[in-house]
């Protein structure tokens, strides 16, 4: 298939074409995130391959349509940028990579969380100015702490199976608990209380109307006074002007963020020689018990190939259907990869 593979970056291409040998599509890179002004570019592709700050409204959707384009590849798990109401009206499907590397990302959590507590960050540069003093350094012993997980799929279980080592006491908050999760030692809990309690808290849940701005003023109130928080799925689960006022007035002692509410415009560019223009933002970026990263938690060599060789394999799945124009059901999907295997 002809395929036009957006927001790609040297990582992305390298990855995409180590994979795409034993498939022997024709893809084509273009470095500018998919909107409804650079659609035009997509002409004539049966299939986009698009990323998780991409632009998949009606919009563009209906103009993809028009251009003959059938299949939306998402590299990532999240579809919250998609239509999914329009891709159905429109007989385009949308397939995605469930599960990429759930270590990767549970493990960049732990970094921030670790990083956050024994303050890294600040000793880091005050080594590197020979200032050996501690004072301001002083962290906390995480054994026997209350962790809490929102978001107990995949990347929320290993959460828990890396923090079991540390000893935690581990809160879990979903509304579709599994035995699994459990036997990890993972108590379920209402969210109310899984932030009244917690110590940490670490959100690894999808991004959907439920869950949008799931941390909100409200909650935040209901927080452990200086409890850390962290988020490394979708930046909306947070609502970011009101985890600024918590952590102005000591009620967030911590935050971790990979993900950002507003970071389509921010994340995965050079922006140092430019002056940032989102305020909250930048008042984020001031205070000493913040650390942000610029959604990087699945940014490893696994991760990527993985990636890769999933999106790959959903576009060739796709194609073998020849069903370009009709509608395309999971089953359907899985019943190919079964007969390719």
């Amino acid at each position: 298939m002809k395929v036009a593979v957006f927001s790609t970056k040297k990582y992305d291409q390298q990855f995409l074409e180590e994979a795409n040998v034993e498939h022997g599509h024709e893809l084509i890179f273009f470095e500018p995130r998919l909107t409804y002004k650079t659609a035009p570019l997509a002409e004539g592709c049966q299939a986009v391959c698009a990323f998780v700050n991409d632009e998949l409204d009606e919009a563009v959707l209906g103009r993809l349509a028009k251009q003959g384009t059938c299949l939306i590849a998402l590299r990532a798990a999240g579809f919250n940028n998609v239509d999914l109401e329009a891709a159905e009206r429109l007989k385009i499907t949308v397939v995605r990579v469930p599960a990429y590397s759930p270590h990767a990302v549970a493990e960049h959590a732990l970094a921030l969380m670790l990083a956050l507590n024994r303050k890294i960050h600040r000793a880091h540069a005050r080594v590197r100015e020979g200032n050996f003093a501690l004072s301001g350094l002083l962290g906390f012993d995480m054994y026997g702490r209350t962790m809490g997980i929102v978001g107990t799929g995949r990347i929320g279980r290993v959460m828990a199976e890396i923090m079991c080592g540390f000893g935690m006491r581990m809160l879990g908050y979903d509304p579709y608990p599994n035995e699994e999760a459990k036997k990890l030692g993972i108590e379920y809990v209402d969210l109310e209380t899984l932030v009244a309690e917690s110590d940490i808290i670490s959100l690894h849940a999808p991004l959907t109307p439920d869950t949008y701005h799931l941390i909100n003023a409200e909650m935040l109130k209901k927080m452990k006074r200086g409890a850390m928080l962290i988020n490394t799925s979708r930046g909306a689960l947070i609502d970011t002007e009101a985890v600024v006022e918590a952590l102005k007035d000591g009620q967030v002692g911590a935050l971790g963020l990979d993900v950002y509410e507003e970071e389509a415009d921010l994340f995965f560019e050079d922006l140092s020689d430019k002056v940032i223009q989102d305020d909250v933002f930048a008042r984020l970026q001031t205070f000493p018990n913040v650390i942000i990263t610029g959604h990087q938690a699945f940014f490893t060599e696994e991760a990527l190939r993985a990636i890769a060789e999933t999106t790959l394999n959903n576009i060739t799945t796709f194609e073998e259907l020849d069903a370009c124009g009709e509608d395309v059901t999971v089953e359907a999907l899985k019943n190919v990869v079964k007969a390719r295997k």
